[in-house]
């Protein structure tokens, strides 16, 4: 195992690692059902937390692994079979979702974190013994991953033993989660890995797609569940067409910009364009959840108020094109979307719910849905009056020689 070339041409996705993502479509989807649930029943807040926690552990996961192949992907049996045991891993944690959501049992999610992280500590040690440029990095990754995921466990013991109180269980998991994002920092210090960054943006991008496919496999649970009443509404066709509206005009900004150029020249911003992806996907799979109620309510009644069904859209909505604008200007040389124009949507778009019960969730939706689609509008039609600009004072160049033929 050697590491691969830092400007390799042509790199894309391998199968391998297609067929990985798809292990994480059902981890996925368990922890947005369970959101689903508790906003329905009125305990939206209550579940978020649990959401957010479980949501860590499958992005975490799916990004170390990402990161390493990106370096290190030798694509033989070794690491095929180490693969599928982190694979193996995903599916045991999506397993105890349901779990962790409903009775804040975190032991059988504990134990599908820990298999993944074996397959994990398992690659960086056949690195460190078979890279020798890379050794030292290496080491550092296999050691500091075993140590943090020693403390999970020691975490998951005291709690669920009552050695410590339940109330510790957040600040311990905070811990670990700031000890789980220094491991790269701390690792990289005394050499960077080879990580392709055209190969990093591909790879992220098709996770935002796996995300978008999981708010409309969740819209679709909603569809089912409204469609159980006697009669289809107008408030469900609304719904259900505006939230394939917004998830299409989400995925248009999201790749507005192809990150790899920008990766290139920024390779120091790398960290903070990849951890603040949390808040991509994260608002991704919440918003799915949102939408599921959304549809769902409009075939019969839930638990939850309007106001509360509207900001359970309104809210991933938000924060998802308040921090792909953050992300796009860590890496591109012009923002690709105003910030002024970013503030303007996130201010309406927060705002709308404050009249859901007023006008419908239906319309709340609506309205969301628009604002989004029209940040999508003035973002082309800017780009598009750029361009023409920028051709115009090309062509206008004193120093460019007209074709005396034209």
């Amino acid at each position: 195992m050697s590491a691969r070339a830092i400007d390799e041409p042509h790199r894309v996705s391998s199968q391998l690692e297609l067929l990985f993502d798809l292990t994480f479509v059902v981890a996925v989807a368990a922890v947005t059902a369970q959101l689903a649930h508790g906003i329905a029943d009125g305990h939206g807040l209550t579940g978020l937390v649990p959401f957010l926690q479980v949501f860590f552990a499958i992005w975490w996961a799916w990004m170390n692994f990402t990161w390493f192949a990106s370096s290190y992907d030798t694509d033989d049996v070794a690491y095929r079979l180490l693969t599928m045991l982190q694979m193996a891993g995903v599916l045991v944690l999506a397993a105890g979702v349901p779990a962790a959501a409903e009775h804040s049992a975190y032991g059988i999610v504990t134990l599908g974190y820990v298999i993944m992280r074996i397959g994990l500590v398992a690659q960086w040690l056949r690195a460190a013994f078979e890279d020798p440029a890379g050794r030292r990095t290496a080491l550092r990754y296999a050691v500091g991953v075993a140590v943090v995921q020693m403390g999970w466990i020691l975490r998951f013991l005291l709690v669920e033993t009552g050695v410590l109180p339940p109330s510790s269980g957040l600040p311990f998991f905070v811990f670990l989660v700031v000890a789980e994002l220094a491991v790269p920092r701390w690792a990289e210090r005394v050499r960077a890995t080879n990580w392709h960054p055209h190969h990093i943006a591909e790879r992220y991008g098709l996770f935002t797609i796996i995300l978008l496919g999981e708010s409309v496999l969740a819209a679709s649970r909603g569809v089912e569940g409204a469609l159980e009443a006697d009669e289809i509404r107008g408030a469900f066709v609304v719904i259900a067409v505006c939230g394939l509206v917004l998830l299409f005009a989400l995925w248009w900004l999201y790749f507005l910009m192809q990150a790899g150029e920008g990766l290139s020249d920024r390779r120091h911003r790398s960290y903070l364009w990849g951890y603040g992806h949390y808040g991509i996907f994260a608002a991704l799979a919440a918003l799915g959840a949102g939408l599921e109620v959304a549809v769902e309510q409009s075939g019969h009644d839930v638990v939850a108020s309007p106001a509360a069904l509207g900001y359970a859209v309104a809210i991933p909505a938000g924060l998802y094109l308040a921090v792909l604008w953050a992300l796009h200007a860590l890496v591109a040389t012009e923002p690709v979307v105003h910030p002024a124009a970013v503030l303007g949507c996130v201010t309406v778009i927060l705002s709308l719910p404050l009249a859901a019960s007023r006008i419908g969730v239906a319309a709340v939706v609506a309205a969301i849905t628009a604002t989004c689609v029209l940040l999508v509008a003035v973002t082309i039609t800017t780009a598009a009056i750029g361009s023409r600009a920028g051709a115009r004072a090309l062509s206008s160049s004193p120093g460019r020689r007209r074709d005396p033929g034209l």
